[in-house]
């Protein structure tokens, strides 16, 4: 069954490190995407900290440097379509989004320009505050405190940034953002959302993970959620945890609202989840925990190629 993952980090590491996206050891390359019969990949480009926007530059640049040898394996996802040509060619489709929009500092402008680049999911937030929103993981003396829950909302500047993300046709993504931030988001919301690589709070309770009020209010929106790979956020076993998780949200939002969001080469790789390989292995125990294949076929891929084309056409 092909699917697709809202979420990596691989590009990111493969800019930092000098890697390759077609083959490499990491948790995610092209292919490894191919063998595990991937639809489609989002990479992030991911950023943070004083250098965010010399930083952006960089990753943007190897991008677009990398893509010119990719063709023979890897499709860019402009626009609905070219999944169709994935699905003709074999080929993985490449999906750019961003990670933590605060690297443009005041300049929202800069959300016109993702646009132009190619960028069809963006969030608005990682782990530390910026000037559009606040993250939902409340730190002290340097450390997450899990068993907080930040309920501050967006800036006045953070509503202007969705107001922006929504007019140029890009998907919200409200991973790591605030309960309140989130909210001001979803309120009277009519174009669906997406949280990336989240999970959910009443199955493992951390503040990272979807409270079910959240839940309830992206699938309303016709939003959906990426379940998230990490074992801080699933719990112990990280399959059978994983299939709680994927358990709870459908009875939560419905088959409708569930997907896959890995974070790979963003968590630490599991013996029985070391790479983007495994993706198989994950749907035939879902299967085997009694999840229907029509509600498989969503979680793999429908639910997000249905969000991607309303929102971006």
């Amino acid at each position: 069954m092909r699917y697709i993952d809202l979420h990596c980090d691989t590009l990111t590491v493969c800019a930092d490190k000098g890697l390759q996206i077609v083959e490499n050891d990491l948790q995610v390359s092209l292919e490894k995407l191919k063998k595990s019969c991937a639809l489609a990949q989002c990479f992030a480009i991911f950023t943070n900290g004083k250098t965010a926007r010399d930083d952006f530059e960089k990753y943007l640049s190897f991008y677009r440097q990398s893509m010119p040898k990719l063709k023979h394996i890897a499709v860019p996802i402009e626009n609905f379509a070219d999944f169709y040509e994935c699905e003709r060619t074999s080929k993985i489709g490449f999906i750019l989004t961003v990670e933590n929009l605060g690297f443009l500092g005041d300049d929202l402008d800069g959300i016109d320009r993702l646009k132009k680049e190619g960028v069809k999911m963006v969030s608005l937030v990682w782990n530390d505050e910026n000037l559009l929103a606040r993250p939902n993981l409340i730190f002290k003396d340097g450390l997450p405190q899990f068993s907080l829950r930040e309920r501050c909302g967006l800036t006045p500047l953070g509503k202007e940034a969705v107001e922006r993300l929504d007019a140029n046709k890009i998907i919200v993504d409200i991973s790591h953002l605030s309960d309140g931030g989130a909210d001001d988001i979803l309120a009277d919301r009519k174009i669906p959302v997406v949280a990336s690589h989240s999970n959910a709070q009443s199955v493992f309770d951390v503040s990272r993970n979807l409270s079910d009020d959240l839940i309830k209010k992206i699938a309303v929106t016709g939003g959906v959620i990426g379940v998230n790979f990490c074992k801080d956020f699933l719990g112990d076993d990280p399959v059978e945890s994983l299939t709680r998780h994927v358990k709870h949200i459908i009875n939560v939002g419905g088959e409708d609202v569930i997907a896959f969001g890995s974070d790979f080469d963003g968590v630490p790789p599991y013996e029985e989840i070391p790479d983007c390989t495994r993706m198989q292995y994950i749907l035939e125990r879902l299967s085997g925990a009694g999840i229907a294949q029509r509600v498989l076929e969503k979680l793999a891929r429908g639910n997000f190629l249905r969000v991607f084309k309303e929102v971006c056409g």
